[in-house]
């Protein structure tokens, strides 16, 4: 792994900036869900996870309570990850259709997976404060993967943060599957929806949807 992620990921883990956070994912941990109640969550912030040499970035908003809250990475352990990781081995991302737990043999090819908010918020709805304090943490990711070309953004919110965040103009970035808008020289950015339950279980978002995204994104 990059040394400087690394290392950056290592600050992520200890961070307790945010009372109400920390005192969030704990109460998850402690209060399991009922098929996981014999697991040792995580209860930490979720660390980036994949290949630090990548020029895809997927972002997502925040851990999930029992998904990376529970096994300590991103976008493991739950509905939204079983869509998503069939879709990213269909595309040839990665070299199994799962994601399961930290010691699963996952392998990520040319795609490194974060997350905007590193602790599971109330209600998956952080704070602007709560999102500030993670500001940097993201901006130093960006920085460090070194061959990064695009940003997916997994969703709204995600896409949301990402306008502000590099001040983009709101009228002219809509959120729609598939568009894409030019960051800087280095960066452009790409809207998906999210492989949430609700968006796959309504038909908004299906397999070859996100799996020829994706394909897309190798070809660009």
């Amino acid at each position: 792994m990059n040394q400087y992620i690394s290392k950056l990921n290592n600050q992520i883990v200890k961070c307790n900036k945010c009372e109400r956070l920390v005192k969030f994912r704990k109460k998850i941990a402690f209060k399991k869900r009922k098929q996981f109640i014999d697991e040792i969550y995580w209860g930490k912030p979720v660390t980036g996870f994949g290949d630090t040499n990548a020029q895809i970035l997927l972002l997502g908003l925040a851990p999930a309570a029992h998904g990376g809250n529970r096994t300590g990475r991103v976008f493991t352990g739950d509905k939204s990850a079983e869509f998503l990781f069939k879709c990213l081995y269909n595309s040839k991302h990665s070299n199994q259709p799962n994601s399961d737990h930290v010691n699963d043999g996952l392998k990520l090819k040319n795609i490194y997976i974060t997350l905007v908010l590193k602790c599971v918020p109330p209600f998956d709805k952080p704070t602007n404060e709560e999102l500030k304090n993670c500001y940097l943490y993201l901006e130093k990711e960006i920085l460090n993967l070194k061959k990064l070309k695009q940003i997916l953004c997994l969703g709204k919110v995600a896409f949301d943060f990402c306008v502000n965040f590099f001040n983009l103009n709101k009228k002219e970035t809509i959120f729609k599957h598939g568009s894409t808008y030019k960051i800087n020289k280095r960066l452009t950015l790409i809207s998906s929806y999210h492989p949430s339950p609700r968006n796959v279980n309504t038909g908004r978002l299906n397999e070859s949807m996100m799996t020829e995204l994706l394909v897309k994104l190798n070809k660009r």
